[in-house]
């Protein structure tokens, strides 16, 4: 993504000259830019600074170095915020995902003995690593846990759709995470880079100014 954005950036000005032919495959890159900006909603894009000395004027005659690095620093800082938040979902996400695919298991191994006679023998959880025996009889509904401490009971099939729909919807927030989260590590190092450009320029201008009063 850093190096897409980078290289779009340096050749917009060339690719979109006057006359100038841009091939298929140019053409597919500046597209998935564009959908990647859009998707990665809510999530500003850090500009790489390119040319200091035009940013800086930019910024205004009273800006100083230190004034921008300082603003620089806030962002990155917001950076790492969502970035925090966006891996706590992460995690959250990661254990949600194999929960529900075990209870689909499970549901279908049910819907698969709803018209036997046969007793089901399972273990179900009481506590952290603490199992206990069960016997089951075959049934066509089953209670599901929905969170707040509310239990619905629903038909076989309503509970299969049901958790099929969470589980597609969990894996589909989950891809969705993992993408803004590579997004994000983009942004950090694009606004490092260009926190240690504006320092260096702004060293190189201090010495420049020492050397005229020398």
């Amino acid at each position: 993504m850093l190096r897409l954005s980078l290289w779009i950036e340096s050749t917009a000005k060339t690719l979109f000259r006057p006359g100038f032919f841009l091939t298929a495959q140019v053409r597919i890159l500046l597209i998935m830019a564009v959908a990647s900006a859009s998707t990665h909603h809510g999530i500003p894009e850090a500009k790489f600074v390119e040319d200091v000395d035009a940013f800086m004027k930019d910024q205004g005659p009273e800006t100083g170095a230190e004034a921008v690095l300082k603003q620089l620093d806030e962002r990155h800082g917001k950076y790492k915020f969502m970035e925090s938040s966006l891996a706590q979902k992460k995690r959250r996400l990661k254990g949600q995902v194999p929960d529900l695919q075990r209870s689909l298991e499970l549901l279908n191994h049910m819907k698969a003995k709803q018209d036997s006679t046969d007793v089901m023998e399972t273990q179900f959880l009481l506590a952290d690593q603490v199992y206990a025996n069960a016997k089951i009889q075959p049934s066509k509904t089953v209670s599901l846990w929905l969170g707040a401490n509310v239990m619905v009971e629903y038909s076989l099939d309503e509970a299969h759709s049901l958790l099929s729909k969470n589980l597609s919807q969990a894996q589909t927030n989950l891809t969705q995470v993992n993408d803004d989260l590579g997004f994000l590590r983009d942004q950090c190092t694009t606004t490092e880079v260009n926190m240690a450009r504006v320092y260096n320029w702004d060293v190189q201008r201090r010495r420049a100014a020492k050397k005229l009063k020398s």
